[in-house]
């Protein structure tokens, strides 16, 4: 590589990208770049094999103001970025998000605009096999599905409306080893002291339960439930395909106020459990204002056997489903 080091971490990933066309030749990726030790290793390990690929390479850094060095973070990366010919736009966060999923959102409405500004076609982060242990740790506990414990898939669209993807080269590596990476070639790394701070469920999780975890059950636990994630992706993109077959001969929707939405028992019926689930579930995410829990879709799916006229309690929003012969009817409900 004209001198370029060359690792076999370097000849893991550039194997992988051929297997994996998360980012193709002459592909333009915005860099997701925190400054910690992942996000490093990705940049390097891109920039690496940027000659050998033809990609154009941009950065991103999304400075939350959470930590009084906040500002130098965003230097250490912005310097570190252009020393390698990539460049860097920093965005200052304008309101306090003071929550992890709310930090996360503006975070990826950031990479949507500034991808698109960009012309990128792909938005690549530095996640690793420890984050999707971790991810589907946190969505286990709190009573994920399938669709949860999945766990960071190794590319998604960036959103519904948009036709960029988020990909993720390196959830094939654990956190151990980008830190290996990271001392084999010297690289500098910001050290964030909110990953200490046990305030938050997912460093509790990283700090507290995967250590015992480790110690006590499994010390291979990242690669074995990142593997189980891995399993559970391939069969999750299974069933949504079925129940999206099964959705399009089931389900009539309309607006609320012109006669609801109508679901037709029957197809349902001869179709196995899971299929139901993910088929009622699909049709509550448009009708309720609130996440829909096991027991809203559990509801509906009793009604699919129940005599005529029956009919659920209210669904949040004001919603009630009735029995009307072979159909199930999501209407609003009507207070005397």
């Amino acid at each position: 590589m004209g001198g370029t080091p060359w690792s076999t971490t370097h000849a893991g990933v550039h194997r992988l990208l051929k297997v994996r066309p998360l980012l193709p030749q002459g592909a333009t990726g915005l860099l997701a770049v925190s400054g910690g030790q992942d996000s490093v290793c990705l940049l390097k390990l891109l920039v690496d094999l940027r000659p050998k690929w033809g990609w154009h390479l941009r950065a991103v850094h999304c400075d939350h103001r959470w930590r009084p060095d906040s500002a130098a973070n965003a230097d250490f990366v912005r310097q570190l970025c252009e020393g390698w010919g990539v460049p860097c736009e920093v965005v200052v966060a304008e309101a306090d998000y003071g929550t992890e999923a709310k930090a996360r959102q503006w975070r990826y409405r950031v990479f949507e605009e500034l991808a698109s500004q960009e012309r990128c076609t792909q938005v690549v982060t530095g996640h690793t096999a420890s984050d999707r242990t971790e991810t589907l740790l946190y969505n286990l506990l709190r009573g994920s599905g399938t669709d949860g414990l999945q766990a960071l898939a190794w590319q998604r669209p960036l959103s519904h409306e948009s036709p960029m993807a988020v990909v993720r080269p390196l959830l094939g590596l654990t956190r151990q080893q980008t830190g290996e990476f990271c001392r084999q070639f010297g690289l500098p790394i910001w050290e964030d002291a909110t990953n200490q701070d046990t305030h938050y469920t997912r460093n509790r999780i990283r700090l507290e339960l995967l250590p015992y975890l480790k110690e006590h059950f499994n010390p291979g636990v990242d690669a074995t439930l990142a593997n189980t994630a891995e399993l559970l992706t391939a069969e999750v993109e299974l069933l949504e395909a079925m129940a999206e077959e099964l959705y399009e001969t089931s389900v009539l929707g309309t607006a609320a106020g012109e006669g609801g939405w109508k679901i037709l028992r029957s197809p349902l019926k001869a179709a196995p459990l899971a299929l139901h689930r993910r088929v009622l579930r699909r049709v509550l995410q448009q009708v309720t204002p609130v996440q829909v829990s096991f027991e809203h879709v559990e509801k509906l799916v009793a009604l699919l056997a129940a005599p005529n006229g029956s009919q659920s309690d209210p669904f949040p929003g004001g919603i009630i489903a009735v029995v009307d012969g072979d159909w199930l009817v999501l209407k609003p409900l009507m207070v005397p």
